[in-house]
């Protein structure tokens, strides 16, 4: 019995570093790419691109960066090659960003930003479907809730880079050409963890779901996360509200956008836990508090605007973890890849959609948006909750 508890000990104690030394690398990587995506709209500006098309370039590179997902994560499962599609994701989603320093025009810019979409949806699935298998030695919700914290970490630090060149007068290439720092860096200790841990399957070591076509319960859940993405209004919206009526002094709108990241950072840390401890509970708990982030930043100002982007920060890191979470529950190790590709498509489509319509909604009604916001994510709920009584049945 104690060599079979000192067996357990080891594969938890090496599931751990696996995804501590995945999340450093992700730590590095959202600090690249995060900090960038914080200046692209106005970098694309200084170059002679219009409004139509920083739209459309962001649009179109959120919607490509979402649906790419369930192709790569089909590849993935299928040539079994998880880390050879992740390397060759993050390679090309971390060098994009240093390479807008030299792009002398919008369109090379434009081309870049969504180089840098593409290579994150190539990896995404594939990295995510490695973390599960970590996550039954330490649960699943730790393994997602870590990672996110130190996504989260990352995307905090990023833009206050980028706003610190900034301030000292410097330009936004400079500002790109110094991220190329942290791109080399998750490139390395991606590599890193390919070399230590070169078959991540091995890391779970039981498998107590069938293998077969994706459960009810996985629609279901599906479901449940387009109405979060739908009811999520884009950073983009909110910033311009905060802009046109002044709620928040224009150089105070990153820092804001920074307290959402660490929100999210320590919420994922914090629920990640809970979530092996009580389990869908607080996946129910964090949506329904989260929803309402709405009516403090479109109605609010200062403090109470503050505290609605803390909520929208908690919010998305919850759809970054806990569903991750939920999901390497329900899937069978072999298919978790194209499972995660899949559900990540849904949320960026519904994600695009809700964000359009909030755009058009936006021009007439204020009320309009936050009604809508909140009812739908509400709506996920009950959601949840037929989705877990399926897994039962």
């Amino acid at each position: 019995m104690k060599h079979d508890g000192g067996k357990k000990s080891l594969a938890a104690s090496s599931a751990f570093r696996f995804v501590l030394i995945l999340g450093i690398a992700n730590l590095f990587a959202d600090l690249n790419y995060e900090g960038a995506r914080s200046s692209t709209g106005q970098f694309l500006g200084t170059l002679g691109a219009s409004a139509a098309v920083v739209g459309f370039t962001a649009g179109f590179g959120e919607l490509l960066g979402y649906a790419l997902r369930s192709v790569s994560g089909i590849i993935s499962d299928k040539t079994g090659k998880y880390w050879v599609v992740t390397v060759v994701g993050y390679v090309v989603n971390m060098l994009a960003v240093p390479a807008l320093a030299l792009a002398g025009n919008w369109p090379i810019a434009a081309g870049l930003i969504i180089a840098e979409r593409t290579g994150r949806a190539i990896r995404k699935p594939a990295t995510e479907a490695m973390l599960s298998f970590a996550g039954k030695q330490i649960g699943h919700g730790w393994v997602f809730g870590l990672n996110e914290a130190l996504d989260q970490t990352g995307a905090t630090i990023g833009p206050l880079v980028l706003a610190f060149v900034l301030f000292r007068h410097g330009s936004y290439q400079n500002g790109f050409a110094l991220l190329l720092i942290p791109a080399l860096l998750a490139i390395a200790i991606v590599l890193i963890a390919r070399y230590f841990f070169p078959d991540p399957q091995h890391l779970e070591v039981t498998e107590s779901i069938a293998p077969g076509k994706f459960p009810l319960a996985f629609w279901l859940y599906m479901a449940a996360n387009a109405c979060i993405g739908a009811g999520f209004a884009d950073f983009a919206l909110i910033a311009f509200h905060f802009q046109k009526t002044a709620a928040v002094a224009t150089n105070l709108i990153p820092i804001y956008y920074a307290v959402a990241m660490a929100m999210g950072a320590l919420g994922a840390l914090i629920f990640g836990k809970l979530f092996d401890k009580i389990g869908l509970t607080v996946v129910l708990v964090v949506f329904f508090l989260s929803a309402f982030f709405a009516p403090l930043v479109f109605l609010g100002s200062g403090w109470i605007a503050l505290l609605g982007m803390a909520l929208w920060g908690i919010g998305m890191s919850a759809q970054g973890s806990l569903l991750s979470a939920l999901i390497a529950g329900v899937i069978h190790s072999n298919k978790r890849s194209t499972a995660f590709g899949v559900f990540d498509t849904g949320f960026g489509v519904a994600w695009f959609l809700g964000s359009w319509l909030m755009g058009v909604l936006y021009q007439r009604s204020i009320s309009a948006v936050i009604i809508f916001s909140v009812v739908i994510q509400l709506l996920a709920l009950p959601i949840f909750l037929f989705a877990k009584r399926s897994e039962r049945q």
